[in-house]
This record gives C-alpha cells, structure tokens and sequence, in this order.
C-alpha cells in the first residue's frame, strides 16, 4: 500500500526527516527551491501546509493579530516532526515535473517576493485564451503535480480546456483552504475529533491528526431574532443563542485550541461570507516564499461570494470537504465557463440588489448548472467589488458553481480599504501580473474563448423583487401590484395561491398590544434587512437607512405588528451606520440592529408575535415577508409567511412602511405625512448621488481594521465557555448533540480490502431524481420519527427537539433521520409516499431506519436500487454517511449526481451503474430479490469504471459499471472509505 502511494525516493525522504533531525537540518542549508516546500512531488503534498502558520503570519491584512487574547494564538506552532519533513522537502524540487517553470517575482526596492510556477514559461498559445477561472484551476493542477493524485495528463486536460471541457472529462483539485460554518462545521470536527481517537487507539501519534490546509470555521448560523425593536436586541439574542447552542459552542471552542491550523470565529462576530471577503480571503498566498492563488471549498453554498474578490470558491458537501481538509484531491468535472459581458452603468435608482435579481433570471434562462459564469467588459469599472460580491453570491440560485470576477484595480482597491497592507497589496498585483491573471482593462484585452457567451447593457437593468417562492421569479417594481393579483388568482404553485375572487379583499380586524391592528392579503408581517447577499454592500445598506431618515422627517412609521429586523453581515456595517448619523433612523422605524448572522435568511426568523399568527393561520391570510436574502422558498423564512420576497435592502424598509406588497409605487402613495398630504415611493427614494456621498463619507478603512482586531478576541460569554485543554475530547456518552461515531471502532492497521456484496436485501427501491434532500435529514425533526423517538427516551421534550442542522455531530440521530423525508416515493410500498420501507424477510412496514436495524442484527447487507440522477441537491454531507451507518453497501442507479458519487466512495459505499437503456423496471427488478455483487478480491484486478456482474437469487443476472472513476478512489475503497485511507497512511509515515 505504502509503495503504491510514494516513490522509493520520497519514503526514503520521510524515513529520513522523521529519523534524523540533523540530515534534515543540512537538506535545508542545501539551498533548494521553496518552490518544492508548496508542491512536492510523489503524492506528500498534504505535508506542505503544516508550515503555512509558522513561517508567515496567519492573516495576509498587514496587521499583527496575534495578541494573547486573541484567537489566532490558539492555533498551534507545527510538530518537531513536521517541521524536519518540511525542511526535507526543500530537498525535492528537482523530482517536481514542473520545476523547470519556477520563477523568481523580484520585489520592486529588490530581494523577491517568492517563487511562483510560471503560467507564461510554458510557452503555450493555448493559456492566454484560457478563461481566468480556469487558470486557477491550471496553476493549482501544476503545483500539485505528483502524478499519482494529480498528474501531468490532468495538466494536459486542462491547458486544452477548449476541447477537453464539452467531454465532461474529470480532473483533481486541491484548494488552498476550507470554509465551515457551525451547522456544517460540527461534523467536520467531530470527524477530526474521532480520528484522533482511532490513531491513539492504534498505538499511533493522535497529534498527527490535524488540518493539512487553514480552515476558518465562522459561527454563524445559530443566531435566531427573538428579540426585535428594542436597543438590547443583539445581547438578548446573543444570550438566548447561547443557551441554545453552549453544547456545540463548547466543542468548536474546544477544536479551535486541540487542532492546528483550524481558526473559530465566535458567535456575533458576522456572517460567514463577509467575514471571508473583508478579513479571511487571501488572493494570493505566499507560503514558505512560494506564492498561489487563494481558492477555497466551503460547506455552505454561498462561499461563492468570495469569487466577487477574485478567489476562485464554491460550496461543497461535508465529505468534500473533510478530504481537502486532510491534503486528498477533489475530483470534478472540467466546467464549460460562460463569459457574461456587461456594458453600461447602472441608472439613477437602481441598485445591485436589482442587478443580481436581474443576471439570476438570465442565467437560469440560459442554463449554468455545473459551470463557472466569469464576467467581464467595459461595464466591470462601473461595479464596485461589492456589487460584484452580491452577484457572485446568489451563484447557487442562478445554478452556478461559480460567478466569478478576475482581479483588477477595483479589488486592489477593496482590498485596501478593507485594510490588507500597501505591500500586500503590492505582492498580489505583481504575482497576478506576472502569471496573467490580472485584468488591466487599460490594456488591449486578448479575447479569451468561452463555452457560451451572454451580454448585459447596466443601462436595461429596473428596479425589481423577486418571488414569492422562487429567486428567479423576478418581477419588476412596476409590475408588482398587477402580479400579485394575478397570484392570487392563479392556481397553487409557483406563482399562485388559488385565492377565490371573493375573499381576495377580505380584511381581519385584530388587536395588537392593546392597538387595533388589521391584515389583509399581502399584509407584511415580516421586514427583514439579513444575509450576506447585502449587508456587506455600503451602498445598499446606507441607501435602506437614508429611506428610512426621508420617512422620518416626512413622519411616516412602520407599522408596530410588522416584524422589523437588521442584522448586519459584520460590525463594520454598525460602524459606518453610526458614522453617517443613519443608524438612529433605522431603529426609529424599527429597524434596531438584532444579531450578526443569517438569521431570517436561513429561516431563523424567530416567532411571530401571537396575536398575529392567529390572525393569519385562523382566517388563511397569505402574508408575506420581504427580505434582502438569496433564498424565497416557501416555508424557509417563516411557516406562516406563504409569500416571500427577495428585495433590496432599501426597498425592505419601504414595503415595511407600505406594509403590503398590493401596491403600485409608481402612482399609490405608501402612506400620510405629518403635513395630511401623500407620501409616495419617488419622496423617500435617495439619488445615487445621495448613497455615493454617503458611501465616500462614511465607510473608512480604520472600521474594518478595528473590527478585525475584536473579531479575533472574541466576546463575554463567548470567553466565559470553560473547555478542556485535551488534545483528545472527552465524549459524553449522553449527549445528544455531540456523540463519537462509530466508523473507527473495529480499526486495524491492515485495509479490509476489495469487497463484493453477497446475498443482500433491496433496503429502498427508488425513481429518479432522489436528491441529498431525500436522503440526507433536514429541516424539523417530526414527531414521530425515530429520532423525536430516540429524544425522548433520553428526556429530551418536544420543545427542546431544535432542528437536524443543530445536531448533525450526533451520528445517533442523523443515523435516524437518514431516508425521513416525508416526501420520499419508495416503489416497495407501491406508490405510499413517507420514509418507510418494506422489510423483505418479514413482509413487516417500517421506518427505514428501523428496517435497517433489523437487517444490521441479523448480519445481512443491503443495497439501494435508483433512477436516473441519484444524489443531486445540496445537502450533502450526511447523505453518505447515513447510508453507511445504515448498513447499505451499494448504490445501483441508472445515474449519479458527481459529487454524490464521490462521497459514496468516500464512505466505502459501492456506486453503481445500470447499462445503458436499462434499469430497474427494464430488467424485471422488484426489489424484493436478494442481490450478489461480484467484485475481485484483489485491488490490482480492478480498474476505474469495468464492468461487473449483479447476480439475483431469482435467476436473473445483469451487467453494471462500477463507477470508482479514479486510481485514488480505488485506494479509498481498498481502505474501506477517505478517512480510513488518511489515518493508515498518516500512521505509516
């Protein structure tokens, strides 16, 4: 095992490091290339950046954050070990298949900057008409090469991206670092937590078990609005988010001191993703003196906001992103890029809120799904990198992997504001520069070759919102009173509620703390200023406060049952608030400042006042909510709001005066000044004019610098959570949010091997198109599932149950929640929607979890047999770990989601394929057979996609390909799954 990983070369090199501190002392005097320190050959690339912290400082803003009290000190100095395997490494740059394009990037007073793999010295034509996405994706393939994870035919893939791309052909990739929020995160570290475990268990170092590139956890997604209209909002929110939540507050706080190069961001201190743009992005890294660009995977599916920087970025599942954590490629398909050419300025009025709306229903229209967008054009000087941001975040509603935006001097600007450093600044210009990955729209532009191309003058671009339950259900301002009747009217979907025309005017007269209150149709009960979408773009949110300062001089008030709420991105948006003198408009109106986090964005909008939700449940008023987020679906932001719209910030704050969205704001007034006269939509409305001055004025590098600087020091109650100083974590086997999950427990050093499935029963027998929303628990855990079942045998009340999100470092519970979609179609059950299943040896029905268990006690296997698409959505990550634990050993499907796929490997899961033109139905399968798959007991007699034998214990036989799609994917199945293969090897080197 250990020989086909590593060269002889390479383990005589790590026998050496770990063996002798003196030999590695003189390797490093040797003077060799640090190019060799970042990318080394041989598959040990892993090792690399466990030198990232101790040779340069951890954040690349040019300011020292490392305090005692700060957060950044708790990341710890690399082991003596490591340490020797780093300087041995230097050793190892003649052995790179690269080496001959490394390059020196001189310093302009002189000395270097460091050493760069030059895109340029290949003398390749076809590189500069690559699109700058994929650049990145060529630069990181060359550094990495080792030819056993990434290899120089992959190289050759992607230089040829013209060709190659519309072949769907698969390449590796390795990001330079990783992006967890709290719900996704918890697993993450959970998993880390009990590698550790099973390395100690097998006589090994545990402290070898660590993150082998920078991850940045941001607590964020915790924060619900309870408290609202009051000056103590973020306190009491904070409070209550902490009694909620100390469990798994508790264990981050303890995985951000036990693990090296893991970072955690504390409660209240922003959202995810604008953290990540102003203080975490890079750009360009420079490790060891070899500078990269940034790129990273996140767990949540608008990490994509940071391509508006220029840092190639997307969302990935929770395996994923455990293997990159642990130096393993990601194996994607080579996208087809579309170039959207934007031309003109925005008009008076328009916002980008408007804009993203605007390029979403383009782009769902001409359909990206799976592919990068990258934007470019005259138009690109005219958008401020925040705006650029927005649209980059609302990626995954456009379908998207990526928006992306190269680097120009609009994010050397950001970047300074935000404050990074003059010579940071300085080295990511020149690097960028010298390895064509700079746009100097000063410059004659080479044009570059696209898949497919689309156009945007800025000029047509309108004010709109979007809904009520879809992103791309974009409507303009001027059209929404005639498309809210028509919704109205319309039949029950999308865009229709199926109100009959006489109750269409119906009005409920209520009381309201002792006010006489009423809601009609479109009534908003629900004004929510959220989500990284725009709270971290100035204009935006400046422009909702100076909307809100015209109301308040012209003596209009939100209504008191509309439930107000603001809740920035970071605190830097509470400074410049409080800089421009707008803040005191805002809570004048009810929009006081709540948290820093998703909140209503991700549906944790709190309880409507009980008064109201009366009023609409008893009486079946279609209410709705307008919010700055990216995500409408019905039921995501409140289970009582059936309409939702996604608007700008300052359009939130005038629907929260109009207080309905039946209005045309072209000629109805939104309501009666002070003066008894009409006060309409064009007298609140500020010029751009207005928003700019105040953009100029108030939004100052020293706010992000201060900021920063706090963020890292945490808060109060965060500092106050008592945790162990362990480098093992001690498990309660009690606990219901936290528990030890049992992938390690019978571990040996020697792999299981290649395995066949023999004699095993059909668990679920599925169509097509079963997504990880299917698969994967989510969403409330119903009353009467096994979970709620397995609460409350350990005194947890109904009240108390929180969401699967909240528990997903609990393999006890996801194990129960896994296939408890209350919407899954199982053939075995003919037709009955609901997550059971039949178990076949019994005839018995039961929830699938329980049937599961039934088969696991009497030692038989099972399989799921599937449709077309297995796999696809987006909650990914205990969409494979659920099946494992539930005992499945193979998937059949006519076809799979690609990252889907992957993660079933990742946990040891057999995917298969049905041939084509056949599939379950086609070849007489009922799921009612016993199931024997024959698999060579031998790695070296299986390749990347042969064909195998399905044997029935009915007679009938038929052909699947196996879809282990690569070598390395082969080694994770000879090992029994990712995290197996990754201790094995740490423990033999």
């Amino acid at each position: 095992m250990y020989k086909r990983t590593y060269s002889s070369a390479t383990c005589s090199l790590i026998r050496r490091a770990a063996s002798s501190s003196s030999a590695s002392g003189a390797a490093r005097k040797a003077g060799s290339s640090p190019v060799a320190s970042s990318s080394p050959a041989c598959g040990v690339n892993q090792y690399r950046s466990y030198s990232f912290f101790r040779s340069v400082p951890r954040w690349s803003h040019g300011v020292d954050w490392k305090s005692p009290a700060s957060l950044t000190s708790q990341i710890r100095t690399a082991s003596p070990l490591l340490e020797r395997l780093q300087r041995t490494f230097a050793t190892m740059a003649a052995d790179h298949p690269f080496n001959g394009i490394a390059t020196s990037l001189p310093k302009p007073g002189g000395g270097e900057f460091g050493k760069f793999y030059s895109l340029p010295a290949l003398n390749d034509p076809r590189i500069e008409k690559l699109p700058y996405s994929i650049r990145i994706l060529l630069e990181s393939a060359i550094r990495n090469c080792d030819n056993f994870q990434v290899t120089k035919a992959d190289v050759e893939k992607i230089i040829d991206w013209e060709k190659t791309s519309p072949k769907l052909v698969e390449i590796p990739f390795k990001p330079a670092r990783v992006l967890l929020q709290d719900f996704t995160g918890v697993p993450a570290v959970v998993d880390l937590a009990c590698m550790r475990d099973a390395m100690n268990r097998l006589g090994s170092d545990s402290n070898k078990i660590n993150p082998l590139v920078p991850v940045d956890l941001v607590i964020d997604h915790s924060v619900q609005v309870d408290v609202t209209r009051s000056e103590n909002a973020v306190q009491a929110n904070m409070e209550l988010e902490f009694q909620r939540n100390r469990e798994r507050f508790a264990f981050l706080k303890w995985g951000s001191t036990a693990f090296r190069n893991m970072l955690v961001v504390p409660p209240g201190s922003g959202i995810v993703h604008q953290v990540n743009l102003e203080y975490l992005g890079r750009v360009v890294f420079n490790t060891d003196g070899v500078l990269y660009p940034d790129s990273v995977v996140g767990t949540d599916s608008h990490t994509t906001m940071i391509d508006g920087l220029g840092v190639a970025g997307w969302g990935v599942g929770g395996i994923e992103a455990e293997a990159a954590m642990l130096g393993q490629p990601m194996s994607m398909v080579l996208p087809a890029v579309v170039g959207f050419k934007l031309s003109g300025s925005l008009r008076n009025g328009v916002t980008a809120t408007d804009l993203v709306l605007t390029v979403t229903q383009m782009l769902r229209k001409h359909g990206v799904v799976g592919k990068f967008v990258e934007f470019y054009g005259e138009g690109m000087s005219k958008l401020s990198l925040a705006d650029r941001a927005t649209i980059a975040n609302m990626s995954p509603e456009y379908g998207a992997t990526m928006g992306f935006f190269p680097v120009d001097h609009v994010t050397l600007q950001y970047l300074k504001l935000t404050g990074r450093s003059d010579e940071t600044v300085a080295m990511i210009e020149a690097y960028l520069r010298a390895n064509k990955m700079f746009v100097d729209y000063n410059e004659p532009q080479i044009d570059r070759v696209y898949s497919s191309y689309l156009s945007l003058d800025l000029e047509e671009v309108v004010p709109c919102i979007s809904g009520p339950k879809r992103p791309h259900d974009r409507v303009p301002l001027k059209d929404m009173k005639a498309d809210w009747h028509s919704c109205l009217d319309n039949k029950v979907g999308f865009k229709g509620f199926a109100v009959p025309k006489e109750a269409q005017e119906k009005v409920v007269k209520f009381t309201f703390h002792g006010q006489p209150a009423e809601l009609t149709h479109g009534s908003i009960v629900i004004a929510a200023i959220t989500s990284c979408t725009n709270t971290s773009n100035p204009s935006v949110m400046l422009g909702a406060a100076l909307v809100a300062k015209k109301a308040c001089e012209l003596g209009l008030q939100v209504k008191p049952w509309v439930k107000t709420s603001l809740a920035p991105g970071s605190g830097v948006v509470t400074k410049y608030l409080l800089q421009s003198g707008l803040q005191k408009y805002m809570n004048q109106q009810g929009f006081h400042i709540v948290g820093y986090g998703c909140t209503t964005c991700i549906g944790n909008s709190g309880d409507l006042d009980e008064s109201v939700a009366s009023a609409i449940s008893e009486n079946d008023i279609v209410a709705a909510a307008v919010l700055s987020g990216n995500r409408n679906f019905e039921g995501r932001v409140h289970a009582l709001t059936r309409a939702n719209y996604l608007a700008s910030p300052p359009l939130v704050v005038a629907y929260a005066l109009a207080g309905t969205v039946d209005i045309d704001f072209e000629k109805d007034p939104i309501g009666v000044g002070k003066d008894g006269k009409n006060v309409y939509f064009r007298d609140i409305w500020p010029s751009n004019e207005e928003v700019s001055e105040a953009v100029q004025s108030s939004v100052l590098p020293e706010m992000f610098k201060s900021t920063y600087e706090a963020i890292t020091k945490g808060n109060p109650i965060w500092n106050d959570l008592s945790v162990p100083e362990t480098k093992l974590y001690s498990w309660d086997p009690n606990s219901t949010y936290i528990h030890e999950p049992p992938y390690f427990k019978n571990m040996t050093m020697d792999p299981p091997g290649p395995h066949g499935v023999k004699d095993a029963y059909c668990l679920l027998n599925f169509g097509d198109s079963i997504t990880t929303d299917h698969i994967s628990p989510a969403g409330s855990i119903h009353k009467d599932s096994p979970a709620a079942k397995f609460l409350l045998e350990r005194g947890v009340e109904r009240k108390d149950f929180n969401s699967y999100g909240s528990r997903r470092g609990n393999d006890e519970i996801m194990e129960r929640g896994t296939f408890a979609n209350i919407r899954i179609v199982n053939k075995l059950l003919k037709g009955e929607v609901g997550p059971k299943t039949l178990h076949i040896p019994t005839g018995e029905k039961l929830s699938v979890f329980d049937a599961a268990a039934k088969y696991k006690a009497a030692g038989q296997a099972t399989v799921v047999l599937a449709g077309a698409e297995y796999g696809s959505g987006s909650s990914r990550d205990w969409a494979a770990k659920g099946p494992m634990l539930l005992g499945v050993k193979a998937v059949i499907a006519k076809s799979f989601e690609r990252i889907h796929r992957s993660n079933l490997v990742g946990m040891g899961i057999v995917p298969l394929c049905f041939k084509a033109g056949e599939d379950a139905d086609s070849l007489g399968l009922t799921g009612h057979e016993r199931y024997t798959i024959d698999l060579p007991s031998k790695l070296s007699d299986i390749r990347p996609g042969q064909d195998v034998t399905v044997r029935t214990d009915t007679g009938k036989s038929f052909t699947c390909t196996v879809r282990f799609d690569t070598e390395v994917e082969l080694e994770y199945f000879n090992h029994g799954g990712i995290l197996p293969y990754v201790i094995r090897q740490l423990i033999t080197q």
